[in-house]
């Protein structure tokens, strides 16, 4: 899809189920990474990731439209958009807007990386996320010097 398609089906949407019209900008944000969309309060524009129309398709892309545009039309007659006010709610609701976008799977998938740790003096083990250098720290507990046991991945 193209962001001139976008604009139109946000037109669209508007007209249909808000019954006012968008006469601001719609457009594709590729940075987005943790929301569907987002509007902006400045410009009154709204934000798409494209991601989600990737991954769930045109019906989830509706609903995430359909939430940005509670925000915009709110915000214009200068109501509650904010997620929390009974105006936003009570119109999601009305529309049949999504309150939250699906998850997409982690594109960065963080492995769940532990680094053991052991001292050489009274065998106390550490486990850690980080590495770090060992030489630089002691044992907490006698100041025994430190050394790597062994590193475990789990995916």
């Amino acid at each position: 899809m193209k962001q001139e398609e976008l604009q139109s089906m946000v037109e669209e949407i508007s007209l249909t189920y808000f019954k006012r019209p968008f006469i601001h900008q719609a457009r594709f944000n590729h940075r987005l990474r943790t929301t569907g969309g987002r509007y902006l309060l400045h410009t009154h524009d709204i934000e798409i990731n494209p991601k989600q129309y990737e991954a769930f398709g045109e019906e989830e892309l509706i609903s995430i439209i359909k939430h940005e545009l509670c925000h915009y039309h709110l915000h214009i007659q200068k109501k509650g958009y904010q997620h929390k006010d009974k105006d936003f709610k009570d119109l999601l609701k009305q529309v049949g807007g999504a309150r939250y976008c699906k998850a997409l799977s982690n594109e960065r998938s963080y492995s769940k990386k532990r680094y053991i740790i052991q001292c050489t003096s009274c065998s106390l083990k550490y486990t850690r996320k980080r590495k770090f250098d060992l030489s630089r720290y002691a044992c907490g507990k006698c100041g025994g010097k430190l050394r790597m046991l062994k590193m475990d991945v789990d995916h």
